[in-house]
């Protein structure tokens, strides 16, 4: 199953990013990299995120069987300058930074926990939090995140009870790691919040980033 995928900013260069969920047993996720070689199109396995086992009955009735919250990679963004990968783990409240300097060698720089089926991370202004990092925004200087939590209400209501809509802040380091801004935090109530964009252009809604 594959979500989203995210092709690099610089137009010289042809390979992007795609998450895909690679383990039918636990719903464990992934991240490949895409690319031409020699006029063809490859793929090669960069990121592997595994489930993580859980007490059946903290798990809604969709994953009791599995006995383990799966990540449920719903989106991968990218940098302008393409250094650095987020990934959302929807399904475990997490959201992860990855350095792709080297699209084939990614590096796990820094994780937020932000919700999650299980785990419920809190926010400072909010106490613990239903849904988790679903889409995610990155501004164009690469030093905000901004994580929204509503996938589609049909999945929101198979892994999630009384999800309400929420955005949160991700500052970052600009040589690498993140951190949760603790004063930001919007609360949309029962309007679900699933994607934001940003005043002058952000990661998603520009498609390029070099002349």
């Amino acid at each position: 199953m594959v979500l989203k995928l995210r092709p690099s900013h610089n137009p010289t260069k042809a390979y992007g990013f795609v998450g895909v969920v690679v383990n039918n047993q636990d719903l464990s996720g992934s991240v490949w990299t895409w690319y031409q070689d020699n006029g063809k199109w490859a793929v090669t396995k960069v990121i592997e995120i595994p489930a993580q086992p859980a007490d059946p009955d903290l798990l809604p009735e969709a994953l009791k069987g599995l006995g383990a919250v799966p990540p449920l990679i719903t989106d991968i963004d990218l940098s302008l300058d393409d250094r650095f990968l987020y990934v959302s783990c929807w399904g475990t409240g997490e959201l992860r930074q990855y350095d792709v300097s080297d699209p084939f060698n990614a590096k796990h720089t820094g994780t937020v926990e932000l919700g999650g089926i299980v785990r419920k991370a809190a926010h400072p202004r909010s106490g613990p939090l239903v849904g988790g990092p679903q889409m995610i925004e990155i501004s164009r200087d690469g030093r905000r995140v901004y994580p929204t939590n509503s996938l589609y209400s049909s999945w929101d209501d198979t892994f999630y009870d009384n999800i309400t809509g929420w955005m949160t802040k991700i500052n970052v380091n600009p040589e690498g790691g993140i951190s949760l801004d603790e004063d930001f935090f919007v609360d949309f109530g029962e309007g679900r919040a699933h994607q934001v964009r940003l005043e002058g252009g952000d990661a998603s809604s520009d498609s390029f980033c070099y002349p």
